[in-house]
């Protein structure tokens, strides 16, 4: 029941004690084989130990107890398994009691109702996730999730994309030799997610390629690396390693991998920190995006280095692109140009 997430800053593993389905216990910040560790897991065993339940069988609590303990439920990431056990918790805590078979798709629009749009899109997921698997496993013939429609979120496209104004602003406040510049400028190169960045590294290239599988949804992404096209960007990413030459690209700042459950927040601080409150690492993400699009990477490349799945995804992510740079052509920029005056034209 130990799950792995990541280092202390000592270097030892940090680990959690999780029984299917049960909450998350801290252990201690020492070796695994330690007497003081080995002494915590087995208080953490028997204080963890699931009490009877107290759902009848046939109820929602009984059945979601038992999708949360499932092998659907365990093949999604963690970070989606944390964010859907919150919801997943709340609505068995809500209806636990009401039987399975009672359950239509008013109720669960009615459950939605009180929420803004994006919690709400978030907590009918974790509702599809679970009335899916009744299916599959043939406690309920029908769906009553499918008929539940995602609430609109007019005039929002999610994370607020960053600029190449605000890639300069950050460079200004985050020089290189800092982990807030390796970051952002591996963003820029690679176009992982902050969860995602947290797991690769030079390690992972071969023959010329940076290959790795996306945490969130399991697809490939492929990354050009030794001989980039020109709209790959990343030149600043060299810069950096040359002072730090980590194999990760995520690190403390004694150069130690850092902790994806607190990369994100890591992160914002520094755009915060940089003038830049609204921007997040997703930004830069959404940033890589749109600049290969403005660079003339078509759907399928930008696919294949950001780990989209369909077209529709690559060109939601590329919104923000300029389109008069899509129009007139695929040079870089002068101003990018003019930031690396070693770099040879293409």
């Amino acid at each position: 029941y130990l799950n792995r997430s990541g280092e202390w800053p000592s270097g030892n593993p940090r680990f959690y004690f999780r029984r299917p389905g049960g909450k998350n216990y801290p252990m201690p910040d020492l070796p695994a084989d330690d007497p003081a560790f080995l002494k915590a897991y087995a208080e953490t065993a028997e204080k963890s130990k699931a009490p009877a339940s107290a759902h009848a069988k046939g109820s929602i609590g009984e059945a979601m107890t038992a999708y949360m303990a499932s092998k659907a439920f365990a093949k999604m990431s963690a970070a989606t398994r944390q964010q859907r056990r919150r919801f997943l918790d709340d609505i068995r805590k809500r209806y636990g009691a009401a039987l399975i078979r009672d359950l239509l798709p008013r109720h669960i629009r009615k459950d939605l109702a009180p929420f803004d749009p994006h919690p709400a899109n978030n907590r009918l997921k974790a509702w599809r996730g679970f009335t899916r698997w009744l299916v599959e496993v043939g406690r309920l013939d029908l769906d009553p999730a499918r008929e539940v429609r995602k609430p609109s979120i007019p005039g929002s496209d999610g994370f607020t994309a960053a600029t190449w104004e605000d890639a300069l602003t950050f460079r200004a406040r985050w020089p290189v030799g800092t982990p807030q510049r390796l970051a952002m400028e591996a963003i820029l190169r690679t176009g992982a997610s902050i969860g995602d960045l947290c797991r690769i590294g030079l390690h992972m290239v071969a023959d010329g390629w940076l290959t790795y599988e996306r945490g969130k949804s399991g697809s490939l992404a492929v990354i050009p690396w030794d001989d980039p096209p020109a709209w790959a960007l990343g030149d600043d990413l060299d810069a950096c390693l040359a002072v730090h030459p980590h194999l990760m690209f995520m690190v403390t700042e004694t150069g130690k991998p850092r902790s994806e459950k607190a990369a994100a927040a890591w992160f914002s601080r520094a755009c915060t920190e940089a003038g830049l409150p609204d921007l997040s690492a997703h930004s830069f993400r959404k940033l890589k995006a749109a600049r290969m699009k403005e660079m003339g990477a078509t759907p399928e490349q930008r696919m294949a280095i950001l780990g989209h799945e369909t077209r529709a995804e690559a060109s939601r992510y590329a919104k923000s692109a300029d389109l008069r740079r899509v129009i007139t052509g695929t040079e870089v920029p002068t101003r990018v140009i003019q930031m690396h005056p070693t770099r040879k034209k293409v």
